[in-house]
């Protein structure tokens, strides 16, 4: 198994560190604001507080010095009725955001597995039509 070298920088120094995860999450953020099907989950949300709140997580998850401080995932979307195919599209559009920036494919990956593992936090399971 590949172990990944102790010597190696982070992948938030990897990709330039807070600067670099600010454009990131910017660019995320004009993804998915211009998606119709997922632009009505952000009305009313005050913009420049969330993407403080996204470059702190994103910033946790690639290994910086950044804490993540707000609500937990599961409070923070409770009610929300988040479908699997709304998450698929949010995290698909936060691996453009990562590719459009110039991140390198294994960090990527990286961060793509563990958004995927936050999932059963995010979605809420629909009702069956009756």
């Amino acid at each position: 198994m590949n172990q990944p070298d102790p010597e190696a920088p982070s992948d938030y120094a990897a990709v330039g560190g807070a600067p670099a995860i600010t454009v990131v999450v910017d660019r995320f953020y004009q993804l998915v604001l211009g998606d119709d099907r997922l632009r009505g989950y952000f009305d009313g949300i005050e913009m420049v507080r969330l993407k403080r709140h996204q470059v702190a997580l994103v910033s946790q998850v690639m290994g910086g010095p950044v804490g993540y401080e707000g609500r937990d995932l599961r409070a923070a979307h409770a009610g929300m009725n988040i479908s699997p195919e709304d998450f698929a599209s949010v995290a698909g559009h936060l691996a453009t955001a990562l590719t459009d920036a110039g991140v390198e494919r294994p960090i990527i990956d990286r961060v793509m597995a563990t958004i995927a593992g936050t999932e059963g936090d995010i979605v809420e399971a629909r009702p069956a039509a009756g």
